[in-house]
């Protein structure tokens, strides 16, 4: 009876929560639901603090509309008032990016329009417009009203002092003082290579840039007062990531040995080390600070930041490392010394941001909850990470605002999508725009995913998500599927994911569930989370494809299990999880009974040639190329037996759409049923709201067809 009242409890819980977000609670009874519901909600990213007033503002995506939101301090203190301050109304697959404040925080610059980065494509079209896409800088008042084209080109930032903004196009440094940006021509210095990463000086006078020529970088600064440009300490590897000397005076930055098969898709656990260098802005001298010791940990691991070196106001630096198998936090004196361990433990350090005060770091890590992230706040001097936020939900890319003290990020949980939401006194979150969740999303509705491990056909312990579908007996037999997430250097989490893609692709997770799919969402070799051991496996992709190993397991372990229907089980994936799902249909036929396909690699060989450019001999170049072949699908089509829909963009930026070419002519050729769905013009990671819908229902639609065709799929 007990457990019967604390069941009922929770239930009203759960329905006062999503009354209070304007979202009605279906019956519990009744778990149905569509794939366009489930991909209602807003993804939001981008967020960023203004730099004085203690306001926040990020990039909402619903359902292909782009637009920028601000949330401010309301005026009896109690909270955020929250507004959308754009007003684009169409999924026209065109991105806003690169949001920066201007110094009274009256003013937001962004950019309009991705690029692409071979410089023959156009910038990215897919929804056709006549008169083509280009990528553009605009401004916004906060308060509304009509945004104004300034300028060509992407990354904006404003000066310190306000009276400077700068940008790139075309690899080139632009810069003007902000009233007269696209009133007349703006000012430009040309360096050769390709100019990115800027970062004023703290008192406003210089900038600092990564100069990235191909084979090697230099940290430039530039004097927009003079238009001059200088070097600090340059050499021959990749230098990257400055940081300045609360001073102005001074800069550090990481410097990365240059490697010849640093482009090459194998694992690297040790290499030359890295190390931290710090240059005098006058004289341009430097000299190394810190090294990374040899062997394990030695290669630079980067965060999913911006900056991955922070200068701290008493005289240290924070940087990461990997020195101990995790991504870690440690700090070394500005002066030279021992770096000490700041985040001991086995848990990676993911994203993080220094306060505008440069006295302590908010970071997101998996620390205590190695299938989530949660905030943490760490010093210099720290002697261990400080909890800021913890519980069910997923909390990432941090932002400290003005007043030095108020967190905020982005967050999730197994019920609603990443939405922006500050961290309240009591360590809960907020969201800043309940309001944006539409009135009929299935919130209530989403099943939550367990964590479960399994083995590896060679014995290696891999994690993964388990949705089971609502109801039924304990062992009543439904159809599963596997899901093979990309990257390949990601993890898939508790709850909706972080990122865009993976988050559409929850989305189908939990549809699937819904109608009564038994879904295995895995965490397989060369993905993140549990450390550098794991992430560097060995013979991963083009080396040996050894993840296939993870996916074998995870069908045998579906099989296993007394509630899967052992004859049906099927795969899907995107990308990397696209090459393994071609891989596993390829040589596990008897395992896998259909697949659905989403941009894989299949001939390792055409999607990285660059990789085979150097090396040192003739002999090298053979050995890798048949490596390559040997850990592609296309090697082993002739035992390839399973049905398969193959999906892609044919502006594909990441794989080349010959990539799936090849393969539909080669199963063609050999009477497997194979079907095709292609999008004109669309790239990778999908721009369309509506192309990602039609290539999940037809995911969907696909694997009822070949698992289930007694109990067809309703609309979506």
């Amino acid at each position: 009876m007990r457990s019967v009242m604390r069941s009922a409890v929770k239930l009203s819980a759960v329905g006062l929560l999503f009354s209070c977000l304007g979202i009605v609670a279906p019956a519990q009874t009744s778990p149905s639901f569509t794939l366009r519901q489930a991909m209602s909600a807003p993804f939001n990213l981008d967020l960023t603090a203004a730099p004085t007033g203690n306001a926040f503002a990020w990039v909402s995506n619903a359902e292909g509309k782009r637009n920028i939101w601000v949330a401010m301090p309301s005026q009896d203190g109690s909270g955020y008032v929250s507004r959308q301050i754009t007003r684009y109304s169409t999924d026209d697959g065109q991105e806003i990016s690169d949001l920066a404040w201007s110094a009274d925080a009256q003013s937001i610059f962004y950019v309009l329009g991705g690029s692409s980065d071979n410089p023959e494509r156009l910038a990215p079209n897919p929804a056709h417009v006549p008169e083509g896409a280009e990528q553009d800088i605009w401004i916004i008042s906060v308060n509304g009203g009509a945004p104004r084209k300034v300028a060509k080109g992407h990354s904006p930032s404003v000066s310190p002092a306000g009276n400077m903004v700068a940008w790139f196009a075309d690899g080139q440094i632009w810069y003007e003082k902000p009233g007269d940006v696209g009133a007349k021509p703006p000012q430009s210095v040309h360096v050769f290579g390709d100019c990115k990463s800027f970062i004023w000086s703290p008192n406003g006078r210089v900038l600092a840039f990564v100069s990235d020529r191909g084979s090697h970088s230099f940290i430039g600064i530039f004097s927009p007062s003079t238009g001059s440009v200088s070097f600090a300490d340059p050499g021959v590897d990749h230098d990257s990531f400055p940081a300045w000397s609360p001073d102005s005076n001074s800069i550090a930055f990481a410097r990365v040995p240059y490697d010849k098969d640093e482009n090459f898709d194998q694992s690297r656990r040790s290499g030359r080390p890295w190390s931290i260098r710090i240059a005098d802005v006058g004289t341009g001298e430097g000299h190394e600070i810190w090294k990374a010791a040899p062997g394990s940990g030695s290669v630079f691991r980067a965060l999913d930041s911006p900056h991955q070196l922070f200068w701290t106001a008493d005289g240290h630096l924070i940087f990461p490392w990997e020195g101990d198998g995790w991504l870690h936090f440690y700090a070394v004196p500005a002066k030279g010394g021992s770096a000490r361990l700041l985040t001991p433990g086995e848990f990676e350090v993911e994203s993080a941001a220094l306060s505008p005060n440069c006295e302590w770091v908010v970071l997101s890590s998996n620390q205590g909850d190695i299938e989530r992230r949660h905030l943490w706040r760490v010093s210099a001097t720290s002697t261990a990470p400080v909890a800021v936020t913890s519980g069910q939900g997923i909390e990432v890319y941090p932002v400290v605002a003005s007043d030095n003290r108020t967190v905020a990020s982005l967050r999730s949980d197994t019920r609603i999508p990443l939405r922006p939401a500050v961290v309240t006194g009591s360590g809960q979150m907020r969201d800043f725009a309940p309001q944006a969740i539409p009135s009929d999303f299935p919130a209530a509705q989403m099943i939550v995913p367990q964590p479960v491990t399994y083995s590896a056909t060679d014995g290696m312990t891999i994690h993964a998500d388990l949705f089971l579908p609502p109801g039924g007996t304990k062992c009543e037999k439904h159809p599963a599927v596997v899901f093979v997430h990309g990257g390949s250097q990601r993890q898939m989490v508790l709850g909706w994911h972080y990122m865009g893609y993976y988050s559409n692709d929850y989305a189908l997770n939990e549809y699937l569930a819904s109608r009564g799919y038994v879904v295995l969402s895995i965490n397989y070799r060369g993905g993140i989370g549990y450390g550098l051991d794991f992430r560097e496996s060995p013979q991963i992709g083009a080396t040996g494809g050894s993840e296939l190993r993870d996916v074998e397991g995870a069908g045998l372990y579906l099989r296993s299990r007394c509630d899967v229907e052992p004859q049906h089980i099927g795969i899907w994936g995107g990308s990397w999880g696209g090459y393994l799902t071609a891989m596993a249909l390829s040589r596990a036929s008897d395992l896998f009974s259909a697949g659905v396909d989403l941009s894989g690699v299949h001939d390792w060989n055409i999607d990285h040639p660059e990789n085979f450019q150097i090396a040192d001999t003739a002999a090298d170049v053979n050995t890798r190329w048949r490596l390559a072949w040997q850990s592609s699908p296309l090697a082993s089509v002739d035992t390839w037996r399973s049905p398969v829909l193959l999906i892609q963009g044919d502006n594909d930026d990441e794989v080349p759409f010959l990539q799936t070419v090849r393969l539909a002519a080669a199963l063609r050729k050999r009477q497997v049923d194979v079907e095709t769905l292609v999008f004109p013009d669309e790239m990778h990671d999908f721009l369309l709201h509506r192309n990602w819908v039609a290539a999940l229902s037809a995911t969907a639609d696909f694997l009822d067809k070949k698992l289930r065709p007694e109990k067809p799929s309703p609309a979506q």
